[in-house]
């Protein structure tokens, strides 16, 4: 059996922010779609950081969500992980640094994001699979 990768297992496609966007905006992005992060690409489709929630109320405690620019409140570098990577680097990646979400990165263009609940559903595939 071919070993599974980030590829196999990735969402696609991603739902992504600009830098310039509001913070409101990004809130109603993740709310919209049920994230709890999304990458922020600039113009040309290239990562340049991560907003999460935790980002966002971080900065709703001494900023005004309304006037705030997302590039303002995202997070840098961003932790990636290649297509190819092996499924189980991609799991240990996200465990070891604590990270709800992991974009995959091909170049500087996002492919595809590893969440927890993209691994918890192929684990539960893989054990029903064999069990």
């Amino acid at each position: 059996m071919k070993a599974r990768t980030a590829a196999d297992i990735m969402t696609r496609p991603v739902i992504t922010v600009g830098p310039g966007a509001l913070l409101i905006d990004a809130i109603e992005l993740l709310l919209r779609h049920g994230l709890s992060g999304m990458p922020v690409v600039d113009a040309a489709g290239r990562l340049i950081g991560i907003i999460t929630e935790h980002d966002i109320m971080n900065f709703a405690l001494s900023g005004n969500a309304a006037d705030t620019r997302v590039e303002e409140a995202m997070t840098k570098p961003v932790a990636t992980v290649a297509p190819d990577a092996d499924m189980a680097v991609a799991i240990n990646f996200l465990i070891g640094r604590r990270l709800r979400r992991v974009p995959v990165v091909e170049g500087d263009r996002v492919v595809g994001i590893i969440s927890r609940r993209d691994i918890l559903r192929e684990m539960l595939s893989m054990y029903r699979e064999y069990h």
